[in-house]
């Protein structure tokens, strides 16, 4: 069976798996992901409302090195604590502590980052995202249920860097989803960028 598939029979465990840890791995998390998985930096991505599909899914590949993996530095609570980054901290979890953190994160919130945007760019995004993006991100890029993460509301500092990944190939991403970037001019990206950072 798998691993997705019995998430929920997992969660009914977790806190027997996982004991008084996830509390601390949470807390962890919520250190540069914000508090419930809700980031007040454009670097750094809102966890939270995640499927836990994509979620338990990026942190099984971290532990692979097969995304960047950059330091981040803590930005709430004790901000002395050395720089991190996801490969040291996925690779330090087991597979029930990934459900039961992917399982929390999808029952908090998302909540769209405040930014700047360019309305224009927005707008040529849009149309860029129709043509190129809505078949796999429904709902404009919204929709938790198409397994395929959340993009409207995201920050745009994290957006335009994980674009750049995919562009540059430090990060693998599906044939399908390549077949319809890689046509796409470095101004399509951008106003992707600025679509995705304009809140509904």
């Amino acid at each position: 069976m798998n691993r997705f598939c019995i998430a929920a029979i997992l969660l009914a465990h977790c806190g027997a798996a996982v004991g008084g840890d996830l509390g601390a791995i949470v807390e962890e998390c919520d250190g540069c992901h914000g508090v419930d998985g809700v980031s007040q930096w454009t670097d750094m991505p809102t966890i939270a409302g995640t499927s836990v599909l994509v979620h338990a899914d990026a942190l099984y590949v971290y532990q692979e090195d097969a995304r960047p993996c950059r330091e981040s530095e803590f930005r709430i609570g004790d901000t002395d604590r050395p720089k991190t980054d996801m490969c040291k901290v996925a690779k330090a979890l087991t597979e029930e502590q990934i459900e039961a953190i992917a399982e929390y994160y999808a029952d908090k919130p998302f909540v769209a980052a405040r930014q700047d945007y360019d309305e224009a760019l927005a707008a040529r995004g849009k149309v860029v995202h129709d043509e190129a993006c809505e078949k796999c991100h429904t709902d404009n890029g919204t929709n938790v249920d198409d397994d395929a993460g959340l993009l409207k509301g995201q920050w745009m500092g994290y957006m335009r860097q994980t674009l750049a990944d995919y562009n540059s190939g430090e990060r693998d991403q599906p044939k399908k989803m390549k077949d319809k970037l890689d046509p796409l001019s470095a101004e399509d990206v951008e106003a992707l960028v600025h679509f995705y950072g304009k809140p509904d």
